[in-house]
């Protein structure tokens, strides 16, 4: 019979919960070096839940080769440990344990080493590109405030960021230009050597060819949805995916009525604006989508319409990954012929 193992991953200790075969419950606490020494007492008929946190992959991939089964936990999810009025180490590894063993944990899927590498690495890219966006915003602001209106490309070069160190203010305003500036430069090599290196890994994800075979799709937009994805296998159709995305309506249920409400927005942010952006372009040169979201648009309005077209595109991606397509010509749905 499998034992039930709930643990509360910390930096530098896990707080461990067995509830054995007879159904008493073992509590224990080891060092984060003493993981090895914890790993030593599993068993592979074991099943472990851990709640997500930043080490968690350390602690998957030194456990999962050893037990049967390692379920993470979106702690956002599970209400039973995020609500609790007695949030102690002990309770909380009490409680996964106890739920595991009812197989009632929200699980969250763990992804391979390159997918998670590579989410890690667009991730970084999303956040520097935001702050490089704010500081753009602020030397606009600055120059509006002294009467001169830049184009909003115009800080996209470093001819025109020299056009704005070239300008005459104040020593104080000069100053804070000069380092907002430099910031920006610090920021758009830091940029590119991430893109560098999402253009030269990223075809290892399989899927990437396929994906770049479908217009309105690049290399980082490629990287964001695959390391969002997984293995495409996981998911059983279509709408499986949209539900991961986040991109399937509320339901509520109240006796013999359902209403739907705005979208989840579950999973990743960063994933979903991806997917509509490339969704948004693609209709440009797809006859099919553009008719799609015309119809939809004329129904129900543009937001609906843009959230109708990205599923119907996520539901092309799902398809193309499933059965290996590559497109020859995707606004008219032709494969190559080696696919």
């Amino acid at each position: 019979m499998a034992r039930y193992i709930g643990v509360d991953l910390h930096r530098n200790q896990l707080t461990v919960c067995v509830i054995a075969e007879n159904g008493r419950e073992y509590l224990s606490v080891y060092r984060l070096e003493q993981m090895p020494r914890f790993v030593h007492k599993l068993r592979p008929t074991d099943e472990v839940a851990v709640e997500v946190t930043g080490n968690t992959r350390l602690f998957y991939d030194a456990v999962a080769p050893h037990v049967a089964k390692v379920v993470v936990v979106n702690p956002k999810q599970f209400r039973v440990i995020r609500d609790s009025v007695k949030k102690t180490d002990r309770n909380d590894a009490k409680t996964l344990a106890l739920y595991l063993s009812k197989d009632m944990l929200p699980e969250v899927r763990m992804k391979d080493k390159l997918h998670a590498q590579l989410a890690s690495l667009t991730q970084t890219r999303d956040t520097l590109v935001k702050q490089r966006t704010a500081l753009k915003n602020k030397v606009n602001n600055i120059l509006s405030a002294h009467g001169i209106n830049l184009k909003k490309e115009a800080l996209g070069s470093n001819k025109g960021l020299d056009s704005v160190l070239a300008l005459h203010f104040d020593t104080i305003v000069m100053i804070e230009l000069q380092v907002i500036v430099g910031q920006i430069r610090a920021l758009n090599a830091s940029i590119a050597e991430l893109e560098k290196t999402i253009k030269a890994e990223s075809p290892q994800l399989p899927g990437h060819k396929n994906l770049l075979s479908i217009k309105g799709i690049g290399d980082t937009s490629a990287t964001i949805l695959l390391s969002a994805i997984g293995n495409i296998e996981d998911f059983a159709h279509p709408g499986k995916l949209a539900a991961y995305f986040g991109i399937v309506p509320r339901v509520r249920n109240s006796n013999e009525t359902e209403r739907s409400g705005r979208i989840t927005k579950q999973g990743s942010k960063q994933a979903r604006t991806t997917l509509v952006q490339c969704s948004l372009i693609a209709m440009r040169y797809s006859p099919y989508l553009a008719k799609f979201y015309h119809r939809i648009r004329a129904g129900r309005g543009t937001g609906r319409a843009i959230i109708a077209l990205a599923k119907k595109f996520l539901g092309v991606i799902y398809n193309t990954l499933k059965n290996n397509w590559v497109f020859a010509d995707f606004p008219n749905f032709v494969l190559a012929e080696a696919s």
